[in-house]
């Protein structure tokens, strides 16, 4: 049975997160499903940055570092974030990027390595793994005598061998919205003697995490995506209590020293978290990632994690039933799994021809997905066409607007005009 354009609106009627889309700026005619990219901004977002900019720099100045609350701004929205991914107070810092954040940990679990068994020489990731986590263990592994070993999605329980130090992944796939059991793979991993570093960029704010419940090692994400933060949000980094404390990271900057006024020319690192941090923090960036997070708490009322995740698998179900169903004939395949338990919060199709053509198509129309290119060289056969549903503002009418238009561009061959195969710098 097909579901209808006043279905769709009955099910937003009765869709009880349906209030947390007045948070946000969601702009008129856009259907925004690119939220797993770059979220859309909360309204408190302007005047919390003005505020900052306005009355704590331009008038509280140095003295905002402590009547303002600055100084601890990691810690404090650390906390907040650490409700999101089943993690306690004082085991989160909002910090750097997820980039930098990664090459911390990633060094740390190297360390342990080395000292602990030192005959465990390799670090394991997946080939389709996002790139920038691929560069960081690439020059790590260089420069520490590691070898980075690239395997499929199916390889991984063969891959945890006598030799192996860390197993790195992503949660949630970046190219084809596959997730991962964390819970049962750490377990898999650790009974094997290996370390783990999960990357939730992808699963953050979009799918219930529980890094304490899955007894994870190490854990970093960004803060513009699910959490809508803001274009280079600060991201995050967790590290499980029984390695918080054992070795230091190695950028080790005054932000990480146990006492940073103390102005010591030797560096002590701080207790627990605080210690991966490292300069100075990007205060107007963190204030505005901090209204995300509190609009993100603002679901804890209504069933938190558990009740966005039924809704966005709710939205993803329906996403890919009206693709198969109105487009169908036009080459459309679906990549992202089909089960619950293996989906993210994103929905990911692919087209032997004009995959990128067809996203221009639907932007200019107001739908606004994204587009990965295909990567012969590592094994990346397929152009993807990626649409993110984040609950707190996306709805089931947004839902089918969207089918809607991609099965005009499909149908009036929209996609073939020239100005949408010109390719631009950000795809």
């Amino acid at each position: 049975m097909t579901t209808t354009l006043q279905d769709c609106r009955a099910m937003d009627a009765q869709d009880p997160l349906r209030p947390l889309r007045d948070l946000f700026v969601v702009p008129q005619g856009v259907t925004y499903l690119d939220g797993n990219s770059l979220g859309v901004m909360p309204k408190s977002a302007a005047a919390r940055v003005a505020q900052v900019a306005t009355e704590e720099w331009a008038q509280g100045l140095i003295r905002s570092w402590n009547a303002a609350g600055w100084f601890t701004m990691p810690q404090r929205l650390g906390d907040k974030l650490a409700q999101l991914m089943g993690a306690k107070a004082g085991e989160v810092v909002v910090t750097d990027s997820t980039s930098i954040n990664l090459y911390k940990v990633l060094s740390a679990a190297l360390t342990m390595a080395a000292q602990d068994a030192p005959h465990r020489t390799v670090v394991v990731s997946e080939r389709t793994n996002f790139p920038t986590d691929l560069y960081i263990a690439q020059g790590l592994c260089k420069a520490n005598g590691f070898t980075l070993e690239l395997v499929d999605d199916g390889a991984l329980d063969a891959a945890m061998r006598p030799d192996v130090a860390v197993l790195m992944l992503t949660h949630v796939n970046y190219r084809t919205g596959a997730m991962h059991d964390m819970k049962a793979i750490t377990a898999a991993a650790q009974g094997a003697g290996v370390l783990t570093i999960w990357d939730l960029a992808h699963s953050a704010g979009a799918v219930p995490v529980d890094l304490n419940g899955a007894d994870a090692d190490f854990a970093v994400g960004c803060g513009y995506k699910y959490l809508n933060g803001g274009p280079g949000a600060p991201a995050f980094v967790w590290v499980h209590p029984r390695h918080a404390g054992r070795f230091e990271q190695p950028l080790s900057g005054w932000w990480g020293h146990a006492a940073p006024f103390e102005f010591a020319p030797g560096y002590r690192p701080a207790e627990g978290i605080s210690r991966y941090l490292c300069g100075t923090q990007p205060i107007i960036s963190m204030a505005a990632l901090e209204c995300g997070l509190d609009a993100m708490l603002a679901a804890q009322p209504l069933g938190g994690m558990q009740a966005l995740r039924a809704k966005s698998l709710a939205l993803t179900d329906l996403f890919i039933s009206l693709v198969e169903q109105r487009c169908a004939g036009h080459g459309i395949e679906l990549v992202t799994p089909r089960g619950h338990a293996q989906r993210g919060s994103q929905v990911c199709l692919t087209r032997s021809e004009g995959a990128y053509a067809i996203v221009q198509a639907l932007i200019a129309r107001g739908v606004i997905g994204d587009y990965r290119a295909a990567d012969v060289a590592s094994g990346v056969q397929q152009e993807i066409l990626r649409f993110g549903f984040t609950p707190l503002y996306i709805g089931f009418e947004d839902t089918w607007n969207a089918v809607e238009h991609l099965k005009q561009v499909l149908d009036t061959h929209e996609w073939q005009r020239a100005g949408f195969n010109q390719k631009h710098a950000v795809t």
